[in-house]
């Protein structure tokens, strides 16, 4: 016999019991979801990835022709990305690489502007010290009057410890950048202004230099000035005065920058929703965050829905009608799988740690050749100064050369190889480019995929000069599999490898032939009307292994006939690595090998032989 039912607000104790789990599941699922994806997000969009893109290009471009004026801007163009970004140290960082290269290079002009922009990155992290002395150093660097004043003045303003001084500075700022039409400083002196306001109690005014600050920056720094009307609203609503707050936050979700931006918009929206909750009009509240939900699913925002989701929930679990979430949940969940296909941040991601790994590899390459040098300069130092010696050191003096031309060789040897990742990596990320420039998402995640495999695979051996021949192939495979992505039809490829030399026994140069098959796609097949033909083979005889590329291009002639100037004026630098690499294999190993790249003649193509000793 059933027992009596328990009711609850006219529920069942069973059904709220039912409920309250899978409330819980879906916390915990979703919350596990975003979490993995707001710690990954990082550039919300396309022009943020192009705001890190160019600066990377320009220090790429600097280290290799070893221009410090361009590599001194590339650095103070992260920095400035870093500050728009609100990661005050990584742009601190940069603006003090910037600056330490302008006092080398004895140039003034950029010296003060590079030293002004890292005292504000300092200022803002509350390191007075560090800001007064950046300042001062932007002060004497200044080439105009009015640069030397201004940093002067903003000196004294972050060392002083009073108000009345500090108001006092700003004021003479405020001055000269009226006179001299300088928004984007008086923008600063308006906050600074208002910070001041706020240490006095004087609210209003301090609003009221805010609005200034926001109506300075809007047009150019639209960023910046949502910044500011976040800090306006925040006083309005610390001084519960909600209406003003409330017409503030409106002022900036109704500017073009924040409508034209979805995902912006979204974000406002839920600052005004936030507003409304504190002044205890809840029901505004739930209204504003479920238009946010419903804009952040239309336009494919995973965690700007994520968050609108969780504060609705909160919303009527305190309202004491949590069952209204039950609906979001399920639509939330069902709708999961094509937010993460369709939502562009996330391929903007992928892209935007593939730009830092890539400044973190210039800055260490960078390191390595200085290095190099250092060493190359202390080489010298000791000749010059072995033949001042007696005649009883010159055979001491002989030994010790010979050994330190191998150990040079050796630098140089792992200089190339890592000099062949980063050419072999832009030419990648070109392909990556022009998927997206196409809107053409899966196959740009695809190619992400394989891309992130054979870099693995790529940087794993980039420690050794020799790797298996196993591995090579895996590489090697990998690798025709994106250029046949890229090109589509344009070409077949076939790799064909002797049994004899199956087996992890073989040691081959790592990435020694993909130069070859490279110059083999872009250099003879993309150029056929029709299908064309790649094939690798590996054949072994006696001690000897014996590698050929044969492809049926256009062929070396009608190739070179294709180039640009400005590929004639490169000169093949990756071929020119590959033959510069296989001299010093031979010097330092002895394997005697042998490279000749050849025109088929009457069938078309080119064919490369590649012969080595079997190690």
């Amino acid at each position: 016999m059933n027992g009596p039912v328990h009711l609850v607000n006219g529920f069942s104790v069973d059904f709220i019991y039912a409920y309250l789990c899978f409330v819980k599941f879906c916390k915990i699922f979703l919350v596990l979801i975003t979490f993995n994806l707001s710690s990954f997000v990082f550039a919300q969009n396309t022009n943020e990835v192009k705001s890190i893109q160019a600066p990377q290009q320009k220090l790429e471009h600097a280290i290799s022709t070893k221009d410090e004026n361009q590599e001194a801007e590339a650095y103070v163009d992260l920095g400035d990305f870093y500050l728009n970004q609100n990661n005050l140290p990584k742009s601190e960082i940069y603006y003090q690489k910037a600056k330490q290269i302008y006092e080398k290079l004895k140039d003034e002009r950029n010296l003060s502007a590079a030293s002004r922009k890292l005292a504000h990155a300092q200022e803002r992290q509350n390191k007075n010290t560090a800001a007064a002395a950046s300042y001062d150093k932007a002060a004497s660097a200044a080439a105009s009057k009015y640069q030397t004043v201004l940093n002067s003045n903003d000196a004294s303003r972050v060392r002083s410890t009073s108000l009345e001084s500090k108001k006092k500075a700003v004021q003479q700022s405020i001055q000269m950048n009226v006179e001299y039409r300088k928004s984007e400083e008086l923008s600063q002196d308006y906050q600074n202004m208002a910070e001041i306001n706020v240490q006095q109690n004087n609210i209003p005014a301090a609003t009221k230099n805010l609005e200034n600050a926001y109506e300075l920056s809007k047009k150019e720094e639209p960023a910046k000035a949502l910044e500011i009307n976040r800090k306006t609203v925040d006083l309005l609503v610390e001084e519960k005065s909600f209406d003003k707050a409330i017409a503030t936050k409106k002022e900036a979700l109704n500017e073009d920058f924040v409508q034209e931006n979805s995902q912006e918009k979204v974000t406002q929206i839920q600052e005004l929703a936030d507003i409304y909750l504190k002044s205890n009009d809840t029901e505004k509240a739930v209204e504003l965050l479920q238009n946010s939900y419903k804009l952040a699913l239309q336009e494919n925002h995973t965690v700007e829905a994520h968050r609108s989701l969780m504060k609705l929930d909160s919303l009527f679990a305190a309202d004491g009608n949590p069952e209204k979430a039950i609906p979001l949940y399920k639509n939330f969940l069902s709708t999961l799988p094509t937010l993460l296909t369709e939502d562009s941040s996330l391929g903007n991601v992928k892209m935007m740690k593939d730009i830092e790994i890539r400044i973190a590899q210039l800055e260490k390459e960078k390191s390595l050749q200085e290095q190099l040098l250092k060493r190359k300069n202390l080489f010298n130092y000791l000749l010059i100064g072995g033949l001042f010696l007696a005649l009883c050191f010159i055979l001491y003096a002989l030994l010790m050369q010979k050994k330190l031309r191998i150990q040079n060789k050796r630098i140089e040897l792992q200089s190339l190889r890592r000099e062949m990742n980063p050419h072999f990596i832009f030419n990648s990320l070109n392909s990556v480019n022009q998927f997206i420039a196409e809107n053409n998402e899966l196959e740009a995640n695809q190619y992400l995929t394989r891309f992130s495999k054979l870099m693995r695979g790529v940087m794993e051996n980039s420690k050794d000069d020799f790797i298996p021949l196993n591995e090579e192939l895996d590489l090697l495979k990998n690798y025709l599999a994106l250029e046949k992505s890229r090109f589509h039809d344009k070409f077949e490829y076939e790799i064909e490898v002797d049994p004899e030399l199956k087996g992890d026994h073989i040691l081959i140069p790592g990435m020694l032939i993909q130069p070859f098959l490279e110059n083999a796609v872009w250099h003879g097949l993309r150029y056929r009307t029709d299908s064309g033909n790649l094939q690798l083979s590996f054949k072994k005889s006696e001690d000897r292994i014996f590698i050929t590329v044969t492809d049926n291009g256009i062929g070396i002639q009608k190739s070179k006939d294709q180039k640009t100037v400005h590929q004639k004026q490169r000169n093949g630098r990756g071929m020119k690595n590959t033959l510069e690499r296989i001299s010093l294999l031979n010097d330092l190993y002895r394997r005697n090998i042998t490279c000749s790249v050849d025109d088929r003649n009457g069938e078309g193509g080119v064919l490369v032989t590649l012969k080595m000793k079997l190690k």
